[in-house]
């Protein structure tokens, strides 16, 4: 990569092979412009775009990250602007015959002695934040809950200084739906997952219409309620049921929510922080508008993190199932066994089917956005999306909505690719650190954990400087190296997990949770 800090045109090739490299200049470079290896720009190539640095005949690879992301639909010059209508994209790669647990990865000392402050939980998970969590059993309650909320927050939370915030877990599920459908267990495990987060300290308070489909009891069987230290362990679900004959109007049924509230937030605030090891962090990463820096700077810099919290004991998810889809091959060679390999090829082969009923494949996701900022198509785009995951063997894997059982290191949890789907799956497996890069920029957050922003460009973290937590465009500019920008977010993280707010939760920028739901509505 060249590392040249000037106004000079700057392009930036992955790999010796390829024979396209991306325009890093802001602004991109226009036509006759000479590169420093003395090749002339053929026609104006906007920044993040690919130019073509031999003469490529029709039919021949186009190659980034030295794997064919298209084939030339025609004869493109070297020094032409290589963009998605030129290139044919390549067919997915067959799941059969892949090679299983083949690559073994370098032996890294163990990270110790680093720590953070987080809040130990009953079950002996770790939050990072100190949150009064409100399940909802369907959206028909979200509008009283709303209400409720305000009023907390206005009048009982300044009462217990301890108590970071109040969210309700609203979302759009619950009734009107085949909830007997097989795969209706996806959307019911996954709120049920997420009101076990352990941000939310155990602490289990659900809200219920009453005539719902997706009755408390479904939601939250007794043989999964996480019970605190200080609660009988034979109260059960504290549930507020909206249609209960005691509540005589709209205000009757807002103060009994404020009144069970009161009870968890008394527990909630007598807990505070203490140190733990950094192997408590239960980190997601994830990418959203996505360009071709994500895989050059931001994408790369994550997955040297990915590698340092493996090496501390912490756990690493990374998902989005289209955007790892194209590198299979990939990522099956570095599971740790077999088994996690067909786990992973289960997991594909699911998807694959779902978008088959859909009538649409993997290159549905990429967007407009995506294109403008130099991805020709879903390939070139998972190319820099797998980088997040680092270099560690994949452990594990987990379905949708599934939850983390005990599992540490490189975990695949299984998700769509749709920003806010994907957060709200790896909430349900546990997440307590979130991890979002971001090359066309985003104000996404979430209520529930803290979003560490990265923008893979410095244009955007400069033009969005209080929305991104960090520049790691400073590769590209020659300013930073991936691994001393790894090391960065690492400490980042720890400095996160102990209260330090991002600029998603200084705004309160927190996006709605999106229920994955594959089973019919009725």
């Amino acid at each position: 990569m060249d590392t040249v800090i000037s106004h000079a045109p700057l392009t930036i090739k992955i790999h010796d092979a390829d024979n396209v490299a991306i325009v890093a200049n802001d602004g991109g470079l226009p036509a006759g412009t000479v590169l420093p290896g003395g090749l002339v720009l053929k026609d104006k190539v906007p920044q993040g775009h690919k130019v073509a640095l031999v003469d490529l005949p029709a039919g021949a690879p186009v190659l980034r990250y030295n794997v064919p992301i298209g084939y030339a639909l025609e004869a493109i010059e070297a020094g032409r602007w290589v963009h998605e209508r030129l290139l044919q994209m390549p067919q997915a790669r067959e799941l059969e015959g892949l090679p299983k647990a083949t690559v073994t990865a370098p032996a890294l000392p163990p990270l110790e002695g680093y720590t953070f402050e987080g809040y130990r939980n009953a079950d002996g998970s770790v939050g990072t934040r100190n949150i009064l969590a409100i399940t909802t059993t369907v959206q028909c309650v979200a509008g009283v809950v709303e209400f409720a909320v305000k009023r907390i927050k206005s009048e009982l939370l300044p009462l217990y200084p301890h108590v970071d915030d109040v969210v309700g877990l609203e979302h759009t599920y619950g009734c009107g739906v085949a909830i007997d459908a097989p795969d209706a267990v996806i959307p019911i495990r996954t709120l049920r997952h997420i009101s076990m987060n352990p941000n939310f300290g155990g602490e289990v308070m659900v809200v219920s219409l009453g005539c719902e489909k997706l009755q408390p009891e479904r939601l939250l069987p007794p043989d999964v309620i996480p019970i605190s230290d200080q609660r009988d362990p034979h109260a059960g679900l504290d549930v507020v049921c909206l249609q209960d004959n005691e509540h005589v109007g709209f205000m009757s049924m807002v103060e009994a929510i404020m009144k069970t509230a009161r009870r968890h937030l008394e527990r909630l605030n007598a807990r505070r922080r203490e140190t733990v090891p950094a192997s408590e962090l239960v980190v997601g990463v994830q990418c959203g508008g996505s360009d071709a820096f994500s895989g050059v700077t931001a994408n790369p810099a994550v997955g040297f993190c990915a590698d340092l919290l493996v090496r501390a004991g912490a756990t690493v998810m990374f998902s989005e199932n289209t955007e790892v889809r194209d590198g299979i091959a990939q990522l099956t060679s570095r599971a740790q066994t077999p088994e996690v390999a067909d786990a992973m090829i289960r997991e594909m082969a699911w998807y694959d089917a779902y978008l088959k009923r859909g009538s649409v494949d993997r290159s549905a996701n990429t967007t407009p956005g995506n294109k403008k900022g130099g991805l020709s198509n879903i390939v070139e785009k998972a190319m820099g999306s797998i980088v997040k995951s680092g270099s560690a063997p994949i452990s594990g894997v987990l379905a949708p909505g599934e939850r983390l059982n005990g599992q540490r290191g490189l975990i695949y949890a299984a998700t769509p690719a749709s920003d806010f789907i994907c957060g709200t799956l790896q909430l349900a497996a546990g997440m307590n650190v979130h991890v979002f890069t971001t090359g066309r920029g985003t104000p996404y957050g979430l209520a529930e954990c803290p979003v560490i922003k990265v923008a893979t460009r410095s244009d955007l973290a400069r033009r969005w400087h209080d929305l991104m937590d960090v520049n790691a465009g400073l590769i590209a500019d020659g300013e930073k190296t991936i691994a001393e920008m790894g090391w960065e977010m690492f400490q980042l993280m720890l400095d996160v997990a102990s209260g330090r707010r991002t600029w998603a939760e200084r705004h309160q920028l927190h996006n709605a949770l999106v229920l994955f739901n594959p089973a019919p509505i009725t």
